[in-house]
């Protein structure tokens, strides 16, 4: 189901942010050192509806990077076929996150619409190189485009020359044409595992040179077995093959509980030294400022 794909790219944004800031200097053409802070806003929407009840959007992911300058993204990952509608939706999404953050000044409304982007997981004749976005105003037409990366015109080692490690999980996508042949072909399936292996030994080496850390690394393999699972869920021996690979590779704790107890680990540790403010050990963290203040109150430090 696309749900479960846009959970494993909702999941690898949040937990391992850093990881956009190549994605989005790819997408955009910025130059972003990866030093920015990258802040998140709640993907629930209401649309304003005048005929009925207000609808909720969800949205994949809304965020601002803040570096020499503060800018706004909307992303969006899919993995249908574009049929008109997804233009729609991106536009509506928009609109509404201008909205939300507009300023009022002498009955002046000032909105700011976000730089958004689409990632196609598939690539189908009829996906575009890019939308566009034509507002035709009493005042004038504004138009700009909205760019499209297309998942599966990245080979491994574009992935790994550009630091675009957010795709892994998703590359499977490249191999989804030849899964009856690798379900019922020894060789291949090897050659499939092979490259997967290959993989897991490059994110070890990015480990060990310290460009990411454990959990980036653990949380890039879980997505990936994820994501392997549910489009090979018709293809049992690809399931079985990769799930052994990927699901060795994990061992033995989930990324999000290695992250939140090690978190935990590091507040507890930092309180008790009481050189640093809850403000700054959130900071230092990653966590919100409830959230160190919850792990003081129930470890009394």
């Amino acid at each position: 189901m696309a749900n479960i794909y846009d959970g494993a790219f909702r999941t690898i944004l949040n937990d391992c942010r850093q990881l956009i800031i190549p994605v989005i200097n790819e997408i955009f053409k910025e130059g972003y050192d990866g030093n920015e802070k990258i802040e998140f806003f709640p993907n629930e929407h209401f649309l304003d509806q005048q005929d009925s009840a207000d609808r909720e959007r969800i949205t994949d992911t809304n965020f601002r990077i803040i570096g020499r300058m503060t800018k706004k993204y909307h992303l969006e990952c899919e993995s249908s076929l574009p049929d008109g509608k997804i233009t729609v939706r991106l536009f509506e999404y928009d609109a509404q996150i201008a909205l939300d953050e507009s300023e009022v000044s002498a009955e002046t409304l000032t909105v700011t619409f976000p730089n958004t982007a689409v990632l196609y997981l598939r690539t189908y004749q009829k996906t575009p190189d890019k939308m566009k976005y034509v507002i035709v105003t009493p005042g004038g037409t504004v138009q700009y485009d909205v760019p499209v990366m297309k998942v599966q015109t990245y080979s491994l080692d574009d992935i790994f020359d550009k630091c675009l490690l957010l795709l892994i999980p998703f590359y499977i996508f490249s191999h989804e044409k030849s899964f009856p042949e690798y379900n019922s072909n020894v060789q291949k399936m090897k050659e499939l595992k092979a490259e997967y292996q290959d993989i897991l030994e490059r994110l070890d080496k990015l480990e060990c040179q310290g460009i990411i850390g454990a959990f980036d690394k653990r949380t890039i393999i879980e997505l990936s077995n994820d994501v392997i699972q549910e489009i090979a869920r018709k293809y049992e021996n690809i399931q079985k093959g990769m799930g052994d690979i990927m699901g060795g590779a994990l061992i033995e704790t989930s990324a999000r509980k290695l992250k939140k107890e090690t978190q935990k680990e590091v507040v507890v540790r930092l309180l008790k030294r009481g050189k640093l403010t809850v403000e700054e050990i959130a900071e230092d963290t990653g966590l919100s400022v409830t959230e160190v203040e919850q792990i003081a109150e129930i470890t009394a430090v």
